[in-house]
């Protein structure tokens, strides 16, 4: 059974860091392209950055560059989200997801795994 679970939400103040998790099982992590997305209160779900089967391509949204870095340890099966200098606005439900495919995807609909999402909250 397919399984992806996140953690390390929470709630920061803007300017902090948090690093999420996703640990991947019952099926094999390397195959799988990876990706974090978020869906805040009333909005889209929304592309963040995915990571490439063996991780040295990785792609992000404007919104999140130069703050976020998405890596992966296959040998851990574990994807993960270091997000840095976090604002107000980035306060959402932060999903993981995986696309076996060896093309790099930013659309949610290119994945058919994902977890239950954790939660990302940001005080100012």
């Amino acid at each position: 059974q397919v399984q992806l679970v996140e953690s390390g939400g929470g709630t920061v103040q803007a300017g902090g860091s948090l690093r999420l998790s996703c640990v991947a099982s019952g099926f094999t992590f390397n195959w799988y392209v990876m990706a974090w997305f978020r869906q805040g209160p009333g909005k889209e779900r929304e592309f963040l950055a995915v990571v490439s089967r063996n991780g040295d391509t990785t792609s992000y949204t404007d919104s999140v560059e130069g703050r976020f870095t998405i890596s992966r340890d296959n040998a851990k099966n574990t994807a993960y989200l270091q997000m840095n200098s976090l604002k107000p606005e980035d306060t959402a439900v932060y999903y993981c997801a995986g696309a076996h495919d060896t093309a790099v995807h930013i659309v949610p609909s290119a994945f058919d795994s994902w977890g239950q999402g954790t939660q990302v909250t940001v005080s100012s």
